[in-house]
């Protein structure tokens, strides 16, 4: 989890932008990107799931090597 040191600044009294060290924003992105990959691979893995599979073992039997 990251640790965020933000700045909330208001415009007419109310909330309007959060200001945070770079780094601390290239880290939420960083962490971001690597959710949107395993959301995307569970996704894959989800569809697929059913999709009959060779061992490895098999293929090389297939083709002759081992």
């Amino acid at each position: 989890m990251v640790s965020l040191h933000t700045k909330i600044l208001e415009k007419d009294g109310k909330k309007e932008f959060v200001v945070l060290p770079y780094e601390e924003f290239v880290q939420i992105q960083e962490e971001l990107e690597d959710y949107e990959a395993l959301k995307a691979l569970r996704d894959a893995k989800s569809k697929e799931a059913d999709i009959p599979t060779t061992s490895f073992n098999d293929v090389k039997k297939e083709i002759d090597i081992e």
